[in-house]
């Protein structure tokens, strides 16, 4: 690798931490069993939904909107709300001076969740043995909403996954305005592929909410206003429970995008264009980086970058390239 590719690999893009992480010791007891989840229910029958924040330990924004929610003494008009800080060990090690060192304690949260590695005893790891304890709460939910971030100044976007549900439940609720549908990372299954979450024969279904920045004070604010937003939806918000500023969401998703190509690093990744995620790469055949000597192109004409890292190591996704997609049929809610 020439020199200049080497300078520019270590050319990492800093960004101000505007979120107060807020102190999640005193939801630590939980009233479930499980430290740090906490059940609402209500009386009446509906769904259950889980909410999960802190999959990723320097990710505060969901965070804020669930100790929001317990703060506020938020309880569903209908069914079951389950509200879980995941992975609180990494997220004890956040502090905006070192904001990217808590992401996780021994490995990525968000690629162990494939049955085979949960159930693994002793856990290989830190990671691994807080998913396992957290395992009962996806098999019991309809419906999950994961809490996350990005790297770079992204506009909010949903992960769907591949499936025609995920898409479905993304554009009738209307979290983000970009849906994109992809099939995850090479190194390993994310929460919100779990299980039934996956299965295109089951009702129960996933989404993961990126509410932009990591550290960007309207990443909370996009968090909470949708935890409120999935709550509206499935009618399990109280009448008269919003009080203060909520931002505005879309009322539906309307772009989509599919990705072609998840450029999963082999050796070494350098980018040779300045990609912070959103652009569109008009021509074909357009380098977009270097994996080691090897370069890496666009697949078609119109591709657009979605989350480029700067975590970029073997085995990781540099970044996801796809094309906008036409979505057919109205927006409609599962059956709750």
């Amino acid at each position: 690798m020439s020199s200049a590719k080497r300078d520019q690999k270590q050319q990492i893009l800093e960004y101000p931490v505007e979120i107060a992480a807020p102190d999640i010791g005193r939801w630590c007891n939980g009233n479930i069993g499980i430290p740090y989840v906490h059940r609402l229910e209500a009386a009446a029958p509906g769904p259950h939904l889980l909410l999960t924040a802190l999959v990723h330990g320097n990710e505060p924004c969901g965070a804020i909107a669930l100790d929001r929610l317990l703060t506020g003494g938020f309880r569903p008009s209908r069914g079951c709300v389950t509200l879980a800080f995941v992975n609180v060990d990494a997220y004890a090690k956040f502090t905006p001076s070192a904001p990217r060192a808590s992401r996780w304690v021994d490995e990525d949260m968000n690629r162990v969740w494939a049955p085979e590695i949960l159930a693994q005893r002793p856990s290989r790891s830190a990671d691994v043995h807080r998913a396992a304890e957290l395992l009962p709460l996806l098999k019991e939910a309809d419906f999950l909403l994961d809490l996350h971030s990005t790297q770079h100044q992204n506009e909010p976007l949903v992960l769907a996954g591949p499936l025609e549900k995920s898409r479905k439940l993304a554009r009738a609720v209307g979290l983000a305005d970009l849906v994109v549908i992809d099939k995850g990372h090479a190194q390993g299954a994310r929460m919100r592929d779990f299980g039934e979450f996956n299965d295109p024969s089951s009702t129960r279904t996933a989404l993961l909410l990126e509410c932009g920045q990591h550290w960007a004070a309207s990443s909370a604010d996009v968090a909470y206003a949708a935890c409120l937003r999935i709550f509206d939806r499935f009618s399990m918000l109280p009448s008269g429970y919003v009080s203060g500023r909520v931002v505005a969401l879309p009322e539906e998703a309307t772009r989509f995008v599919e990705i072609t190509m998840p450029v999963t690093i082999k050796n070494e990744f350098v980018f040779a264009l300045p990609l912070r995620g959103g652009e569109i790469i008009k021509d074909a055949g357009t380098l977009v980086g270097y994996d080691g000597s090897e370069p890496v192109v666009t697949p078609h004409d119109n591709c657009i970058a979605i989350m480029p890292s700067q975590r970029l190591w073997a085995g990781l996704t540099a970044v996801r390239l796809g094309r906008l997609v036409a979505v057919p049929g109205a927006a409609s809610l599962p059956p709750a």
